[in-house]
């Protein structure tokens, strides 16, 4: 019996070479639609999420560092509004405030309330017809679902919940770096071969850029071809009853981490947050161990944060926590090793027993806070600088209740024997 050859066919009556031809062809129309004019190099844009004209503070951020990327490749940073028309006018002039050189205005009924199709459409239309060269968006839960359909409609690579951002300053590629491996080890990560290069940066990485009142800029105003019918729609929506936790709007942050050892030890860190004006939150290791909500975890895994002043309480410091909160103006570790990580980026150490020291933190900002008050200062109430001044220098004069102790300070690498008693 002759040989024969057998191929696969799909019901649609196509084998399977046929198929990865059709791909190719998709793929390579997709990649001439992505080419950019020779020797131009396109935006950087950013997607401004908002709900009305009140646009959420990741989108800012990442206007900020915008303007870094554009300016390191020669082009310039734009925002996209996706919305109804007062509404993007109002969020275009807040956008030159905060650093765009252009807007892209996409107006329709059909973008108001958030579907993702509408607005994967709308994104997609305009990156076909602009040729950005980066496209960022916040690692929120809407811009996830958005940026992850977007990529994939125009056939280009996403990296999420990047911690640092920068061009290659030879290849002028994107350089995402993010950590990998369950946050053991960070990755950077580059997209050589399509356009655009996209990316999702959580919330609080970058500072907020400075503002310039009364900025202007170049509007590009479309009106996306959208059905007034869309397949699916919000018929409500009812917000979380749960207590919001807000983190990442916190000046002063008391974290607990597996040195706390149970739930009861988080009381402590509840009255030293209250006396501080600040709020509580944790590591991963205290969230797993059910001690805490998830939605007080800092990490990788959970929120990022940059407080004027961090307090890590019995945590080791590893990487997946020092991804969200590195980025402190102040951090104050308190742990009973010498060697823990978290005392590598620490401006503050203190090295002993958290159940002795943070109670004398507590004593100790409580009597600050009365001695200003009665010498008629600045009362240190939520949050103020003063309570956090004070604490500051608690924890490097830390006096414990009791029976005299010694622990061990350290500051910027170097180290001091405090007696307390």
């Amino acid at each position: 019996m002759p040989d024969e050859t057998k191929k696969t066919r799909t019901s649609a009556g196509k084998n399977n070479a046929d198929i990865a031809g059709d791909r190719k062809a998709s793929a390579a129309k997709g990649r001439r639609l992505r080419q950019r004019p020779k020797g131009k190099i396109g935006e950087v844009w950013i997607v401004i999420e908002c709900e009305g004209d009140v646009a959420a503070g990741v989108s800012w951020e990442l206007l900020g560092v915008a303007r870094s990327l554009a300016a390191d490749l020669g082009s310039r940073p734009a925002a996209v509004i996706l919305g109804i028309d007062d509404q993007c006018q109002e969020l275009a002039r807040q956008s030159f405030e905060h650093g765009a050189a252009a807007a892209y205005v996409a107006d329709h009924p059909a973008l108001v309330p958030f579907i993702t199709e509408p607005h994967c459409q709308t994104l997609a239309a305009l990156a076909r017809k602009h040729s950005p060269e980066i496209i960022l968006l916040g690692a929120t839960t809407r811009g996830r679902d958005l940026a992850s359909a977007v990529a994939t409609e125009m056939e280009t690579g996403l990296t999420a919940d990047c911690t640092a951002l920068e061009i290659d300053p030879e290849s002028l590629l994107l350089r995402q770096t993010r950590p990998a491996f369950g946050g053991n080890i960070m990755a950077t990560i580059i997209t050589p071969g399509h356009r655009p290069q996209m990316a999702t940066v959580r919330p609080g990485v970058f500072p907020l850029p400075e503002t310039v009142a009364g900025a202007t800029g170049e509007v590009i105003v479309s009106k996306p071809r959208l059905a007034a019918q869309q397949p699916v729609r919000q018929l409500e929506f009812i917000p979380n009853p749960e207590e919001e936790v807000a983190l990442q709007g916190a000046n002063v942050v008391v974290s607990g981490g597996r040195g706390m050892r149970q739930l009861k030890n988080f009381a402590m860190l509840e009255e030293l947050a209250r006396e501080l004006g600040g709020v509580v939150g944790a590591s991963r290791g205290a969230v797993d161990a059910g001690w805490v909500s998830q939605r007080r975890q800092v990490g990788q895994t959970g929120q990022t944060v940059r407080p004027a002043l961090y307090i890590a309480v019995g945590i080791s410091g590893a990487i997946q926590h020092l991804a969200g909160m590195q980025h402190s103006d102040m951090i104050l570790a308190i742990n009973s090793d010498p060697t823990a990580p978290i005392f590598d980026i620490a401006d503050y150490g203190i090295v002993g027993d958290l159940f002795e020291v943070v109670p004398a933190l507590i004593t100790e900002v409580k009597k600050r806070k009365a001695a200003a008050a009665k010498s008629g200062g600045a009362a240190a109430k939520g949050g103020s600088e003063a309570a956090a001044s004070s604490e500051k220098a608690a924890g490097a004069e830390t006096a414990t209740a009791g029976s005299e102790k010694t622990a061990t300070a350290t500051k910027n690498g170097d180290s001091e024997t405090v007696t307390t008693s």
